[in-house]
């Protein structure tokens, strides 16, 4: 599969810690998403702020690390014809307030900084942050 047929999730700390892990991965199935690789884990200051580096100089990111490694979070490699797209359009808007119906954000998120879900937003970033959770090892 090439690069274009894979994104990466993350189901963030207030997701799991409300018990929708459940709910949004249902949600992500019936999307037509398959579930190539996913795992539990917490994570730590240092992995939060490399993962987070790119907002680095931005108002929010020490708010955004500390959210961040609050709680367990669900990282998870998705598969699908246009996965990219398809999984941004499923996930809805940042803001729950302006998420389409139905989407996971408008179902799920309860702000804009405790979104419920993380999706990759190109290509390349889902093959980074895909990356950064899993190693290269893994063959599905």
């Amino acid at each position: 599969m090439n690069a274009t047929n894979r994104t990466f999730t993350m189901l963030k700390p207030d997701a799991v810690a409300n018990g929708h892990v459940g709910a949004i991965l249902n949600h992500i199935n019936k999307a037509g998403f398959r579930i190539v690789a996913m795992k539990l884990t917490r994570l730590s200051l240092a992995e939060a702020s490399e993962f987070y580096g790119v907002h680095s100089e931005r108002f929010f990111f020490g708010e955004l690390v500390a959210y961040m490694t609050s709680g367990p979070i669900v990282a998870a490699i998705l598969e699908k014809d246009n996965a990219v797209a398809d999984f941004r359009t499923a996930i809805g808007a940042t803001d729950p307030a302006k998420a389409d119906p139905g989407t996971i954000r408008q179902l799920y998120a309860q702000s804009i900084a405790a979104n419920a879900v993380h999706g990759s937003d190109s290509d390349e970033n889902a093959a980074i942050e895909g990356a950064f959770f899993f190693s290269g090892r893994e063959q599905f």
